[in-house]
């Protein structure tokens, strides 16, 4: 008669085979979690971020001689009015990127971060801003309406504010 090895005193698993084991969940675990990561990196996180271009409303929308701050919460761009036409202006502070407020009873944009100064135009003349705002792309679409292009900017220092796009001149 043969006996079993509850009997002759012998265990069930030897040492050899516990550590045969765990080694063999080991390198099925680092292979899960190599395919895992695999997996995942096939399928990469995307941040999609909003058009740059929207349509901004009919010219008729602004008054002559204001400053809008229509789009300034959600565009982030504040479209200004002038007699000849209109510009768009970037409300990103050029010192650290803090949203500047209009304050329409001093006729300026002053940051509310580190005192920045600007002008209506754009131009910086007080606090630590190094230059002034940016103007961003302001055409007429075909539909009549003001369309904005945030992905254009012009800046002054370079020049750029007398590129086409940078101002929007109305035909009179």
């Amino acid at each position: 008669m043969i006996a079993t090895p509850e009997e002759s005193g012998a265990t069930l698993w030897s040492r050899r085979d516990v550590f045969c084991l765990a080694g063999w969940c080991g390198i099925a675990a680092g292979l899960g979690i190599g395919g895992v990561a695999f997996g995942r990196f096939m399928f990469p996180r995307v941040l999609f971020e909003p058009a740059a271009v929207f349509k901004a409303g009919l010219p008729e929308e602004y008054p002559v001689g204001t400053v809008s701050e229509r789009w300034k919460q959600e565009e982030r761009v504040w479209i200004v009015h002038e007699p000849d036409g209109f510009y768009a202006l970037l409300a990103v502070c050029t010192h650290l990127g803090c949203t500047p407020n209009w304050l329409n009873a001093e006729n300026k944009f002053k940051c509310p971060c580190h005192g920045s100064g600007f002008r209506r135009t754009g131009v910086n003349f007080e606090g630590p801003a190094p230059r002034p705002l940016e103007r961003v792309k302001i055409t007429l679409s075909d539909d009549g309406q003001l369309e904005i292009d945030k992905s254009v900017q012009f800046r002054f220092e370079r020049g750029d504010w007398t590129k086409p796009g940078a101002f929007l001149k109305l035909k009179v």
